[in-house]
């Protein structure tokens, strides 16, 4: 693909506008470790609640969707848009006591909630696994797509690409903070949807249009690989004709995925880049409507033109032949499904061609640089400073994270060697924090739950998952992916429960301080209120959990209606996307009052 002048034009000002304000922060953001990493708790709900999405739309998440759409259809997506129920539980019930915390990371909720030995443990463990092996692998996929993306474009080689994104990355995130990175991601968000509209405006013109392409997926075809017959259009998989894929991609997701597994962005209970958004919030009502604000964003607008630009690829690329044949020069070794949305970027006219690889570019940055700050700020604050040097200065501490976010990107690099679709990372960080979810949910509504759970059930997660990769790669048990989830969280479940009532209990004064701070509620905190002497009367005024319950299941209706509505108008089915318009308005109703009973007039803290 040949750029030409104007398209150069267009990425140089796209990438201008968004870095150039960054530059702004870079004094503000060296003051202390506060400034560097949760800007000064004074965000405001839309800027957090924006930088969530920017970051979740990353340079793999096209590609990620367009393997899902090729290999099972639109309802494949259930995978993630089961997230939904993860996503709003967050903003009902753990938004508001991420704030109270007044932790810098979540990390450092640990020794909060937790005491001894076993919470320093978990959270200088987690700083490093997190922080450092699991952020690597999100960002070794991230940067994999932006080389398979650079390959089908320019013929770039993965080294060249990851020379370009790092200068540009690194520099900026080392420099300004998380001010900048929220500025940057705020601008970004604009000009990569501007992108993907273009993208999948032009490769629904290439293919006749929507009704054409409707007509020639309406029928059942075969899959990419041929191993079975898929209604690619249908937002529900078939249970009849195909139990076993309607079971991986929607039975699953829906009754088990969502509470059980651990995945950054959709965390039971909030957690990493998400706990650091809410955390910077300048109130608890900032922090839950930025985590609201986020979810209807990340599931209702981006969705739809990466999933029409998938469709259409079905009909220009059939198989991963003719991706080849259209693409000779490109790697064997970045040959995948998830290549199919690069491919498809071929048919962009002069001036959005440059408009794209300017949103492809803040796709990258905008997780990226989310992923190198959040990443740093585990290493300096939750490993470094607090078991290493505890008594430097903030400066130091600051220069510590500069060079950490250095030290990220290249181990993360070297990651992108390593691995191979983006649909696979996907399912490999999925079943790794199998089993783990559930606990996440319920150490703020049971006090029994302990550190030690937490260290047990990262460790039977982890073996259990690499059991089973061994089993698979001997030849002795191949389970399918769905299978596999079930039993690594079965084991994990039973593992951490077990050790919450055989294990060290918390002492006793650790939680009543953090009952104190963060008021959880719920009838699994009884002993410890009591012990706090605290009133019923006095705890009830900070609960109304069946309004919460009600708020839940109208956010969750309200998404997801509106997310198919928008989806049954594309395929020209008026009927039902009217009748899921009027689910979305009741629903949306609902959610509205809801919020305005249980956080109106509250000014938060």
């Amino acid at each position: 693909m040949q750029l030409q002048l104007i398209d150069w034009a267009i990425v140089i000002a796209s990438v201008a506008i968004c870095f150039v304000p960054a530059l702004f922060f870079g004094k503000r953001a060296g003051r202390n470790l506060s400034e560097f990493f949760v800007s000064g708790r004074s965000v405001p709900w839309w800027l957090a609640g924006i930088s969530m999405v920017a970051t979740t739309f990353s340079s793999d998440t096209p590609n990620l969707v367009t393997d899902i759409v090729r290999r099972q259809g639109v309802a494949g997506n259930w995978c993630w848009w089961a997230f939904v129920l993860t996503g709003v539980a967050t903003v009902f019930f753990y938004a508001r006591l991420w704030r109270r915390s007044e932790v810098m990371t979540d990390l450092e909720f640990y020794e909060l909630r937790y005491s001894g030995k076993a919470a320093g443990v978990v959270r200088g463990f987690r700083a490093v696994y997190l922080g450092f092996f699991f952020n690597c692998v999100i960002m070794g996929s991230v940067n994999l797509a932006a080389c398979k993306i650079a390959n089908v474009l320019f013929g770039l080689d993965r080294w060249q690409t990851l020379l370009i994104v790092g200068l540009l990355n690194v520099v900026f995130a080392a420099y300004s903070g998380l001010w900048g990175v929220l500025v940057i991601d705020m601008i970004q968000f604009i000009i990569k949807m501007t992108a993907v509209i273009a993208a999948a405006y032009f490769a629904v013109k290439h293919v006749g249009g929507l009704d054409v392409m409707v007509a020639k997926l309406t029928a059942p075809r075969p899959s990419p690989d041929g191993k079975f017959a898929i209604e690619y259009l249908n937002i529900l998989p078939d249970f009849s004709n195909n139990w076993d894929l309607a079971l991986a991609i929607f039975i699953m997701p829906i009754a088990v995925q969502w509470w059980a597994v651990w995945y950054p962005g959709a965390e039971p209970g909030g957690g990493s880049y998400i706990a650091q958004r809410m955390l910077a919030s300048k109130s608890e009502k900032d922090s839950l409507g930025a985590v609201l604000f986020f979810n209807v964003a990340h599931y209702v607008l981006r969705p739809w033109p990466w999933i029409l630009v998938g469709l259409c690829s079905l009909l220009v690329y059939p198989t991963l032949a003719d991706i080849k044949a259209a693409f000779p020069d490109l790697d064997e070794k970045l040959l995948g499904h998830d290549i199919a949305y690069p491919a498809m970027l071929k048919f962009l006219p002069v001036g959005f061609i440059g408009l794209m690889v300017g949103g492809l570019i803040a796709a990258n940055s905008s997780t990226i640089l989310t992923h190198l700050n959040w990443g740093a700020s585990y290493l300096v604050h939750d490993c470094y400073r607090r078991f290493l040097r505890k008594n430097a200065s903030e400066r130091h501490y600051v220069f510590a994270g500069r060079v950490a976010t250095v030290g990220l990107f290249l181990a993360a690099s070297g990651m992108v060697y390593a691995l191979e679709t983006a649909k696979d990372t996907f399912d490999v960080i999925l079943q790794i924090g199998a089993g783990t979810g559930l606990l996440y949910l319920l150490r703020w509504f049971w006090w029994r739950i302990n550190a030690w759970c937490e260290v047990a059930a990262m460790a039977s997660s982890f073996a259990v998952s690499l059991l089973l990769l061994i089993l698979k790669r001997c030849h002795c048990w191949e389970p399918g992916t769905h299978v596999a989830l079930i039993v690594t969280i079965a084991a994990t479940t039973a593992v951490w429960v077990a050790t919450a009532f055989l294990g060290p209990q918390t002492d006793r004064e650790a939680l009543i301080a953090f009952y104190r701070k963060v008021r959880p509620f719920g009838p699994g905190w009884e002993p410890i209120r009591k012990a706090a002497g605290v009133s019923k009367e006095a705890a009830a005024a900070n609960e109304n959990i069946p309004l919460a319950l009600a708020g839940w299941t109208a956010g969750c209706v309200a998404i997801w209606s509106s997310l198919f509505a928008v989806g049954s108008f594309l395929y020209g089915r008026t009927t039902a996307a009217v009748l899921l318009a009027a689910v979305f308005v009741i629903s949306g109703v609902t959610l509205l009052r809801v919020n305005a009973k249980l956080w109106g007039g509250r000014g938060g803290r």
